[in-house]
């Protein structure tokens, strides 16, 4: 089946900024009393959405620490994101339609493409969990992309980082390609059911056109 439409991830396939996100979040979490390192963090939040994460950590938390949390994390992208390595190229080489499907806010979509450069690139292809009903793992902010894009499921293709976003493209009937180039180890990614494991976005344009 041909591939028509390339959906990507955005934090950690195309900008690289779960690294600094599990950074405050760590710290943050520290703050109100949990014993939990970097690596348990970016296994049990890295990928999720915001619901997932306010369900978790809970939201009875002290007086100005969620204002806290948000100007740490906003002042550390504005100074540090910066496009995955490679990613921005890649884009360059598909020769189908892309789009972004999301676990995140809109706002904050936007202002990660802003400051890594890419909002031109998918300006008016953004999907945001703020769409539907439920994100991922669940396969409705997928099937949404998909819907809008004019393409049916199987003939699209996710780029995704996290087991949340892997379970949601192969619930969703699409095929994935899981990018370990980031913070989950292969190996979270390697059961789910994915068509395909890279760590080098320079071959990503060859795995898709493979795929056809």
């Amino acid at each position: 089946m041909p591939v028509e439409l390339v959906i990507l991830d955005c934090d950690g396939v195309l900008v690289d900024s779960e690294r600094i996100s599990v950074r405050v979040g760590t710290a943050a979490l520290r703050r109100l009393g949990w014993e939990i390192d970097e690596r348990e963090y970016a296994a049990r939040f890295v990928g999720c959405s915001d619901e997932h994460w306010w369900r978790e950590v809970g939201r009875n938390v002290p007086p100005g620490w969620r204002e806290r949390l948000a100007e740490e994390h906003d002042a550390a992208m504005e100074a540090e994101l910066t496009p995955v390595p490679g990613m921005p190229e890649a884009l360059e080489g598909l020769t189908v339609p892309a789009c972004v499907a999301s676990n995140g806010g809109h706002a904050k979509i936007a202002r990660s493409l802003r400051l890594t450069g890419l909002a031109t690139r998918f300006a008016g292809l953004v999907f945001s969990a703020e769409d539907v009903a439920r994100g991922k793992p669940a396969p409705d902010l997928f099937l949404h992309a998909a819907a809008t894009m004019g393409t049916p499921p199987e003939r699209c293709v996710v780029v995704e980082d996290s087991p949340f976003g892997v379970r949601a493209a192969r619930a969703a009937g699409m095929r994935c390609l899981a990018f370990t180039g980031g913070l989950t180890p292969p190996e979270r990614l390697s059961g789910l059911g994915a068509t395909g494991l890279f760590d080098d976005p320079a071959v990503l344009p060859g795995l898709v056109a493979a795929l056809d």
